[in-house]
């Protein structure tokens, strides 16, 4: 999913589904309590059940804990060895993954299609004729993209950390793990669920589907085609979908009846297929009460940028919260904002410690600040610090 340190775009229209946002009550109910002043004993037994009551998404706890993009905070994104090692630190829900389209036509987990800061690409001479400038959602970008690879060739390159100047650690494991498939990932989900005794839970995008779709690469039949393949097409399947682009996710509303989250990036920003169809609003449209109702017609939640939640000054310190969390709830949706780093550089300033790219600042208190606006879940690059702040939130 999109991260607030990249450029994503993307969302809105209408559909069909209140049937499925029912399946929410509990746990807008359990994100809530500490609002309407529940015990921290009865907080936590929210958590623990997502509000008491078995099947679909109200059995995850709340808040939940999304791991993003695996556990990328200690490995490479988009690896096995990441979201393996997010299911070992307890992640709730892992984004496994970003989907992006090979040439012929497989779907494959990037966080985007331009591979050239995420793989060796750029080490393999056999491809250099590929490196090549395009124009994605209205931004020129040049380097290495998937759709112009087969799976096999794919297959060849190696996993790389995205974000080295914060995270050199993790270039000690830069070339272990190959690009996975979307078909792996639930083969993967299942083998994890039969051996740990409990249902993993996973949380694909569609990445850039308006794009994709202008290449005569669709991905939302692709996604459904697969779900419907593994039986996980279903509105209990523990496979959350969620899209930047609102028509991608009124598309897969007709595909499949699994949970939907629409993603919101900045207010002032316009998803990518609104930019294509000539639709004026923005983000901050989407998120008024009326633009809530619409997406609550056909998804069950959004996936908002933090700021949305808390705003920040000039400075980068948070303000005070605006009224996105209650009007969310009104209507029946649930939230999942992104994203959780425990790194200095995306933490809000007044929680800063030291200057150092790398060092850790006080992401407890930030959890702290974001949890208690009556959130759902989070999306986080640490998932064991994640489960700690949520400790500390339905105890405290």
């Amino acid at each position: 999913m999109a991260a607030q340190d990249t450029q994503e775009s993307n969302q809105q229209a209408s559909g069909g589904g209140t049937g499925r946002r029912a399946l929410l009550g509990a746990a807008v109910l359990g994100a809530t309590a500490g609002v309407l002043g529940l015990s921290g004993t009865a907080r936590a037994a929210e958590a623990r059940t997502g509000g008491g009551h078995g099947g679909g998404l109200k059995s995850l706890p709340v808040p939940t804990i999304i791991g993003h993009r695996g556990a990328s905070g200690y490995r490479p994104e988009h690896t096995f060895g990441s979201y393996q090692l997010a299911l070992d630190l307890g992640a709730d829900v892992v984004e496994a993954g970003d989907l992006v389209p090979t040439k012929d036509g497989h779907l494959v987990c990037r966080h985007e299609p331009e591979i050239g800061g995420t793989t060796d690409v750029a080490d393999h001479p056999e491809f250099a004729g590929r490196r090549t400038t395009k124009v994605l959602d209205g931004v020129s970008t040049t380097g290495w993209f998937t759709e112009d690879f087969t799976l096999a060739e794919l297959k060849t390159l190696r996993a790389i950390e995205r974000i080295p100047a914060n995270r050199p650690h993790n270039t000690l494991y830069n070339g272990r793990w190959e690009i996975p498939t979307f078909e792996e990932v639930l083969k993967w989900q299942d083998e994890q669920t039969r051996k740990r005794g409990k249902q993993v839970w996973i949380y694909p995008e569609t990445k850039h589907p308006t794009y994709f779709r202008g290449l005569g690469l669709g991905l939302e039949e692709r996604v459904a085609k697969l779900l419907h393949k593994y039986g996980k097409d279903k509105k209990n399947s523990p496979v959350i979908l969620q899209s930047f682009e609102p028509t991608s996710i009124q598309r897969l509303n007709k595909l499949v009846d699994n949970p939907l989250v629409v993603l919101l990036s900045a207010a002032n920003t316009r998803p990518w297929d609104f930019v294509e169809a000539g639709d004026a609003r923005t983000v901050a449209d989407l998120i008024t009460r009326a633009g809530l109702r619409e997406i609550a017609g056909y998804a069950q939640g959004i996936g908002p940028t933090l700021d949305l939640v808390i705003p920040k000054d000039a400075a980068g310190n948070l303000t005070t919260p605006t009224t996105l969390v209650k009007d969310a709830h009104a209507v029946g949706l649930i939230l999942h904002p992104y994203t959780m780093r425990n790194e200095n550089p995306f933490l809000p300033a007044n929680f800063r410690k030291g200057t150092g790219a790398d060092a850790y600042g006080d992401v407890f208190g930030a959890y702290r600040t974001y949890f208690a606006t009556g959130i759902d879940g989070v999306f986080t690059d640490n998932a064991d610090t994640g489960l700690l702040a949520r400790a500390d939130f339905v105890n405290g």
